[in-house]
């Protein structure tokens, strides 16, 4: 069996492409990156194959998808900020770019797994956040990722392609990267708790989000692969869990055996107060679906960050 996975080569593609070599039907995973944010280096010794390039590329798409069984489209401009600074940017790798996916798969009657985003939900402050609830974007970043999975759930209506939309809430894990403007909550506080300084939070603080471990995510995403599974609706891939950002700097603090400071900054545009996945769907797909605890996620993250030569 062949997978693709676009994105491959970024946090969360990278562990996929480690999961998919795990299972024995699968015989080769070939990881579609351009390497703007991913790192040829996550995928060292997990037997993929890196093809550099881009999602817009026609041609690549169709040489790369060629012969698959699947593709799991992680490809995207992550980020709000990112988003804020440049929308059409945004709008041409996520949206576009995803039809131009969809269009390889269509041709080639491939089935296709991708990546949306509970940031769709926006301003709808129901919580625990499900699949019916309407979509309110608050930035380009979430009304980008809203019209991937539009298009991904319209090919399967139009054209019976094979399709299944996961939206992703917080993901964490070890590969997330730190250190640049745009990262994510778990590797900002633990680069900054290893460097002594202190954490950086917007707003007040109390603003919660449904964290999941990225292991969690990659063996659903194969599990998905390797089933065949598919939905008319969107799928939330998070577990119901509801923890506040200075909740998640004591949690961490007690994962890396150190006290940690807090420093607040205003609140960011376009970021959600309240996160929390009902899992309901999810775990109707996916029968036995098992989250990791985040204690022992966070673990993982920690021991990961401090295997890296400058943490060590």
């Amino acid at each position: 069996m062949k997978v693709v996975v676009t994105g491959g080569a970024g946090f969360i593609g990278a562990n996929l492409c480690r999961e998919l070599i795990s299972r024995r039907s699968v015989g080769r995973v070939v990881a579609l990156d351009d390497l703007s944010t991913g790192s040829a280096a996550n995928l060292a010794g997990t037997g993929a194959e890196l093809v550099e390039g881009s999602i817009l590329d026609r041609n690549l798409l169709e040489d790369v998808v060629d012969g698959a069984d699947a593709v799991v489209h992680l490809a995207a401009r992550p980020s709000v900020p990112r988003s804020l600074a440049d929308p059409f940017a945004t709008h041409e790798v996520n949206a576009t770019g995803t039809v131009r996916v969809l269009e390889a798969c269509r041709r080639h009657r491939t089935q296709l797994v991708a990546a949306s985003s509970s940031s769709v939900y926006g301003s709808v402050t129901a919580l625990p956040k499900h699949e019916g609830l309407p979509t309110r974007p608050l930035s380009p970043y979430a009304a980008s990722k809203l019209a991937t999975e539009s298009y991904v759930l319209s090919y399967g209506h139009a054209f019976g392609l094979p399709a299944l939309a996961f939206r992703f809430f917080n993901v964490y894990g070890p590969l997330q990267p730190a250190g640049h403007a745009y990262a994510a909550v778990v590797p900002s506080f633990v680069d900054a708790a290893l460097h002594g300084r202190p954490l950086t939070v917007f707003g007040d603080g109390h603003q919660t989000r449904d964290f999941t471990y990225v292991g969690t995510v990659a063996r659903v995403l194969a599990d998905a692969v390797l089933r065949k599974v598919t939905c008319a609706d969107p799928v939330n891939l998070a577990f119901g869990t509801r923890v506040s950002v200075l909740e998640l700097g004591h949690h961490l603090a007690k994962a890396l055996e150190m006290a940690v400071e807090f420093h607040h900054e205003p609140p960011r545009r376009g970021d959600v107060r309240d996160s929390q996945a009902d899992d309901g769907l999810l775990r109707g797909l996916f029968a036995g679906v098992e989250a990791v605890p985040l204690e022992q996620g966070l673990a993982e993250t920690v021991r990961w960050f401090r295997s890296l030569p400058e943490y060590a």
